[in-house]
Formats: C-alpha cells, structure tokens, sequence
C-alpha cells in the first residue's frame, strides 16, 4: 500500500465513521517503530506506521486511524481532542479506534540499566540507563561522592 491508497482509506473512514470530510495529508512513516500514528496539531496531517500494516494487517491499522481521526475532528471543532479529554474518549469509543496500538516485536524494547552509581558516604544507590560524569552529581541524600559502575548487561538477563 502506497501513500495515494492510505490518503483515500483515511478519507472514506473519516466519512463514513465520522460523517466529515478528511481534508488534509495522510501518509505512512517507516520511522515510527513505538506509535501506531501520530495527529499534528500545525498542519493536521497524520501520519501512520507501515511497521503496524507489516505487522498486524489492515484491521489493526484501521483501528489507529480511528484514533488519529479523533485527534485530527476533535481538534478542529475545538473540543478536547487530548487523550485524557473526556471528548476524545467518548468519540473513540463510538467509532471503535484503538486506544493503545500493538507493540510490534520489532519496536525498541525497554533496555535495562547499564550503570550503577553508589554513594561513597551512606552506600545509597542509583541506577541509570546513561552514563553520568560523577564529578557532576553528589547523593541525593547526603551530598557524597558518588562511584560508577558498569552493570554486565549478561548477568541481569
């Protein structure tokens, strides 16, 4: 599926779903990998992820058009268009749009700590996931020295 068929997908949804016209640009973007689509607010186009179309197929996709649809009608109607907008729940669930889109199996996963920074003084300890300048950054309790230490990344999973 190319950008021409998703634009005219997007427009027969919005009039169908929505009973509105859809009057700007929908497009795909190979970048998105932890969002199914996004709505921008300046120029009110929307973009949709080919990695979801790939991944879960057209029924899927058609549930995160739902959901940036209400962005993109609410918003121009000037209502609550935000996701903890009691507007944009309701509409949602009227139209059956996905609230959260499937995490693909080719998204970035969370990654788990790779450093350690102990408190010289009161032994307290931090995890990050970044490295930190230590000459930087004291204890949050008792202003000590902090010492860093690289995790083995193996080990904790």
């Amino acid at each position: 599926m190319n950008d021409r068929e998703l634009q005219s997908w997007v427009e027969h949804i919005s009039q169908t779903s929505f009973g509105r016209p859809f009057l700007h640009q929908a497009r795909f973007n190979r970048r998105l990998r932890s969002t199914g689509g996004r709505y921008f607010t300046k120029s009110h186009d929307i973009e949709i992820s080919t990695l979801q179309l790939e991944t879960f197929g057209k029924e899927e996709v058609e549930k995160i058009i739902k959901h940036e649809l209400c962005h993109y009608h609410l918003h121009l109607l000037k209502k609550g268009y935000k996701h903890r907008d009691q507007d944009f729940k309701l509409l949602l669930k009227q139209v059956g749009g996905s609230r959260y889109c499937q995490s693909s199996p080719r998204a970035p996963s969370k990654q788990p700590y790779r450093y350690r920074l102990e408190c010289v003084s009161c032994k307290t300890e931090y995890f990050r996931k970044r490295q930190v300048d230590v000459r930087k950054f004291a204890c949050g309790k008792c202003r000590g020295k902090l010492r860093l230490y690289v995790l083995d990344l193996n080990t904790l999973s």
